[in-house]
Order: C-alpha cells, then sequence, then structure tokens
C-alpha cells in the first residue's frame, strides 16, 4: 500500500489532521513537537458508488478504497541541516509517495506561531529544497565519474544537472520546468520534491467563510503543480468523533455538505495514481484499488491473484450505466455488459466481474 506523509510545521494542525483521517491518537498539544515518532494509520477513502451499488444490490457488507498515512515528526526552519527533529522528519517523508502538506490559517493566541499559510510554505519548501540540493549533488559526482566509463548515462546526469539548477534557483521538483519523463527519469535518486504534492489550509470554523480567499495566493503559488483545500481540522475532527448521523447533522447545519475530510482522502488516493473499480452482488459491494492505466488482468489480480493467472475476460459497465439500468442482471438481460478482454484499460468507475480459470 502507498503511503502519504502529512508534512507540517510546528501546531499547523497535522496530527489532528492524521487522527480525523484515520481515527488515530497521535498526541496533540498547543506546543511544538507534540509529534516525536512516525504514527502510521489507514483511512477510508468514502465512495458514494458503493453506497449506492450495496442498495441496488441489497448487499450485506459494503467495503471502501483506503490509504495509508504518516504523521511524522514536525519541521522548522533549519531542518535541512539537523535543527529540530529535522533529520527524522526528512527520513520519514523520503520513505514515502506523495506528501500533504498542513499549512496553518487558523488564529488561536493559546498555539506558538504565525497563522499565513503562504509563509508556512516557502518555509517548508525551503527546507525541502535544500535537502534535496545536498542529496542530489552527493549523486550527481557519482554519476558523472559512472557516465565517463558508460555513455548511455549521459542522458541522466543532464537531467540531474537540469534539476539541481531549478533547485539552487528555490524551485522544488514539482513545481519546476522538468517534463514527466524527466521527474521518472530522477525517480530513482529519491528526492523529496519529486513527489506529488497535496495541500491542506487549515483554517478556524469562524474562517469557513473565507475559505477561498485563503485557498488562493496559495493555489497561485502552486499553479496547476498541486491541488489546495481549505479544511477547518479542528471542526472535522471533532465531527468525526460523533456518530455518523449526529456528525451529518452538524456538518449540514454548517453548510459543509459531506465535509471536507472525504474530499482531502479522495485527492490524497488520486495523489497516488490510484482509480476504483467495482464489484457488487448480494454479498458485498466493494471499491477496489488499481493503478492508473492498469489492463483488465492486473486489475483483477488486486482482487486475488488467481483472477489474474487464470484470466479470461471481464464483464465490464460503467457505475453510471448499471445505476441507469437497475441491476447486474437486467444488465445482463439487456445486453448491456460488455466483454472485454486482456488488452482493455480498465476505467475509474468500471463494474466489472471476471471470469478465470486456473
Amino acid at each position: 500500500m502507498e503511503r502519504l506523509s502529512i508534512v507540517g510545521l510546528p501546531n499547523a494542525g497535522k496530527s489532528s489532521l492524521f487522527n480525523a483521517l484515520t481515527g488515530g491518537d497521535a498526541t496533540v498539544a498547543a506546543h511544538p513537537f507534540s509529534t516525536t515518532e512516525t504514527n502510521i494509520g489507514v483511512a477510508e477513502v468514502p465512495d458514494p458508488r458503493v453506497e449506492v451499488l450495496g442498495e441496488l444490490s441489497h448487499s450485506k457488507k459494503l467495503v471502501h478504497a483506503t490509504a495509508e498515512f504518516v504523521d511524522i515528526a514536525a519541521l522548522v526552519a533549519g531542518s535541512a541541516t539537523g535543527e529540530g527533529l529535522g533529520n527524522r522528519f526528512l527520513g520519514g517523508i523520503r520513505e514515502v509517495d506523495a506528501m500533504v502538506l498542513v499549512l496553518r490559517a487558523f488564529e488561536d493566541p493559546n498555539v506558538v506561531g504565525d497563522n499565513d499559510p503562504l509563509a508556512h510554505l516557502h518555509t517548508l519548501e525551503l527546507e525541502l529544497v535544500l535537502a534535496d540540493v545536498a542529496s542530489l549533488e552527493s549523486q550527481l559526482d557519482r554519476r558523472r565519474k559512472a557516465a565517463k566509463g558508460d555513455r548511455s548515462l549521459a542522458g541522466e546526469v543532464a537531467v540531474m544537472e537540469k534539476a539541481l539548477a531549478e533547485l539552487e534557483a528555490g524551485v522544488p521538483v514539482y513545481r519546476s520546468s522538468l517534463s514527466a519523463d524527466e521527474r521518472a527519469t530522477l525517480r530513482p535518486f529519491f528526492l523529496l520534491t519529486n513527489k506529488p504534492v497535496l495541500a491542506v489550509v487549515n483554517a478556524g470554523e469562524g474562517q469557513l467563510g473565507e475559505l477561498d480567499e485563503l485557498v488562493a495566493p496559495v493555489q497561485a503559488e502552486f499553479g496547476d503543480a498541486a491541488e489546495v483545500l481549505g479544511v477547518s481540522v479542528q471542526l472535522e475532527a471533532e465531527a468525526a468523533q460523533l456518530p455518523p448521523e449526529e456528525r451529518a447533522e452538524l456538518l449540514d447545519g454548517l453548510g459543509l455538505g459531506e465535509g471536507a475530510l472525504p474530499r482531502v482522502a479522495r485527492a490524497a488516493y488520486h495523489l497516488l495514481g490510484r482509480r476504483t473499480f467495482l464489484t457488487t452482488g448480494d454479498k458485498e459491494s466493494r471499491a477496489w484499488t488499481f493503478r492508473a492505466g492498469a489492463k483488465a488482468p492486473e486489475a483483477a489480480g488486486v482482487i486475488h491473484s488467481d483472477l489474474q493467472r487464470g484470466f479470461i475476460r471481464a464483464e465490464v459497465i460503467s457505475y453510471e450505466e448499471l445505476v441507469e439500468v437497475g441491476s447486474w442482471q437486467k444488465a445482463k438481460e439487456t445486453g448491456k455488459l460488455r466483454v472485454e478482454g486482456k488488452d482493455y484499460e480498465v476505467q475509474d468507475g468500471d463494474v466489472l466481474e471476471i471470469r478465470f480459470n486456473v
């Protein structure tokens, strides 16, 4: 399972977000470094399609997709040179697949630190960039020496040099001019800023009406490099502790609909390049996680390796079409099910039934 690290300055609200998403119990306090150890938890990725299919098929059980989150020690200015818990922080990020940056916007005189989300972003990015510069410089020297005896490494060295120039100018790889192919070339070097990024601007309950204004400058800074979501983490964390009916009533009363946590979970899930196909029946309706671009046998293997090994064909219908028809049986009777073979690229929202023989 891929992991996302929740990254932030002290008191930005990252541990509260972790707890709200995963139901965890990471320590939350109004002082720096209340988190000194790594916390790992699994968050459900709510998908209304599972609920609808469950009703349609009278399923006894509903199973949503999940994503794994890691809450690690906070970063401070100077982390790249070992300040605070810098080395532990940076090591924790290096081991994950994507980052969720938590940027404080809430006002609270009892909590240490400022509440300028753009300033928080600049501090975080500076430390990540400095760490990447140091890492890439040492690896580039070795690569240059190796390239003298192996000309096939020249292209790789050129990409590393281009990345280093951007980093030295203060630009993280995720919003640099490097192409997707060039970023893929850099993957074996485990650069911190070569990971996909999602940003959460953490606002106070009294700032719910200002979320767009708080998010706008951060989104402008990222451009198309990342999605930025405005969330009142404390409110969402409190709501997450309530029974489902009371939670829905609270969020509805505040005009928040389903709340922001499902949006954060879904955005994080998509950040990892994960997509969802669905299965449904009277026993269960389930969301299955697969790699974007996967062919039918690979997706079948997510259910069980035997299904991939003995794959014959998949019967497929889109979620929307199945709901419109009313049931799997009616879809079969009316010829709405498509028969797809080994070369079919599974789409997000496909409802599948796999035929196999082992």
